[in-house]
This record gives C-alpha cells, structure tokens and sequence, in this order.
C-alpha cells in the first residue's frame, strides 16, 4: 500500500480543499489520462485496486503510470470510546484531488483499450472523471 516513508507531523488537521488544479493537470507521461472532475480524496487502497486492476487488464504491452500520491493521513478513534482523550491514530492514508488533477495515464494502447480502462477504474473511484487525451492540450 502507498504510503510516505517518513512525515514532519504524523497527523493533520482536516482543512478545507478549494479550487482547481494548477499542478498535474496535464497529460506528460502516456497518451491518455484520467482527469477528476470533482475534489476528492482517494484512499491509498483504492489507488492499489486502481493499479493492480490495469496492470492485470493492460497486459505488458502497456505503461500505466500513477499521478497522485496519498501524503495526507487520516485519524480515527477507536469504536465506543467516549469523548476527550485526544486525537486518534492515523487510520490510513490518502490523497487529495481537485478538478482537473490527472490521477492516471496509460501508454502505448489504442483509445479505445484506454476508453475501456479508465471507464472500469471510474467505477472504483469515489470522483468523477472524464478520460483525456495528451492531443487535448
């Protein structure tokens, strides 16, 4: 599962996330990616059930490549334990989308395999998305 490696401060508080995204918001590495429509966040095991899914449905022919990163982590506390105490421990990990955020390209497939790609990975995911196309930009 993706997670970092080391972190300044184990928990975060919520925030609120607006507006659009101005960094990742283009296709760089295949030829046709999955853009977000919506803010979001995506669990770190939903991005390990995104990848596992392509790898498997792309075959080797393929380069499927992962834009987001979970960096942010969520807490919770344990069940029936009463108010106070503190914060809870990190739960799990996850990241952060805005509208236009490429969360994930494929390379070296034909547009219809990647059409019928990310229309399965979209039923994964809890945003909505649209595919692009590098050509887009």
């Amino acid at each position: 599962m993706l997670m970092p490696k080391r972190v300044k401060y184990r928990k975060y508080q919520s925030g609120v996330v607006r507006g659009i995204a101005t960094r990742g918001n283009r296709v760089v590495f295949g030829d046709f990616g999955l853009m977000s429509l919506e803010i979001g966040v995506i669990d770190a095991r939903i991005l390990e059930a995104c990848r596992l899914f392509a790898t498997r449905f792309l075959g080797v022919a393929a380069s499927f490549y992962i834009k987001v990163f979970p960096h942010k982590s969520y807490t919770a506390k344990p069940q029936e334990v009463g108010m106070g105490g503190g914060k809870g421990e990190p739960e799990y990990w996850a990241a952060i989308v805005r509208p236009g955020t490429i969360m994930f390209e494929v390379g070296g497939v034909s547009e219809d395999i990647a059409r019928k790609c990310f229309n399965l990975l979209a039923h994964k995911l809890s945003v909505k998305t649209k595919m692009v196309s590098r050509s887009n930009f």
